[in-house]
């Protein structure tokens, strides 16, 4: 899985009149209220397109079969779960970039404060 996060302000959305969202609903001690996540799908085929949060309203997470334009080469790149990667899924020991064996003990909040890309503080996560 390529988990993509991308600034909302450039996203630009062709036939959003296709577009459906979904919001889950959540239960905590008898107390229901709806999930600030939203995922957009198509209405037509049912694809999933991309997700956004309310509490992070400047970031967006496209599906990456869905990108239909360049995109920037990233600076790094972070990769997890490779002690349970399929076979022919390669990682470059020589990178320099992060590895995990399995998921990384830290929130992926806290990822992005270490490395400078959030004004959060890693507490504040819902």
């Amino acid at each position: 899985m390529i988990n993509l996060g991308g600034d909302m302000r450039t996203m630009k959305i062709e036939g959003e009149e296709h577009l459906s969202h979904y919001r889950a609903t959540l239960e905590r001690d008898g107390e229901r209220w709806q999930s600030k996540h939203h995922r957009y799908f198509c209405k037509r085929c049912g694809c999933h397109l991309y997700a956004w949060s309310e509490n992070w309203p400047d970031l967006v997470h496209p599906v990456a079969s869905c990108i239909d334009t360049p995109l920037p080469t990233p600076p790094s790149y972070v990769h997890m779960m490779i002690g349970s990667r399929a076979g022919w899924v390669p990682v470059q020991s020589e990178s320099g970039d992060e590895q995990y064996e399995e998921f990384p003990t830290k929130s992926l909040a806290a990822w992005h404060q270490e490395h400078g890309y959030s004004e959060r503080e890693p507490s504040e996560t819902p």
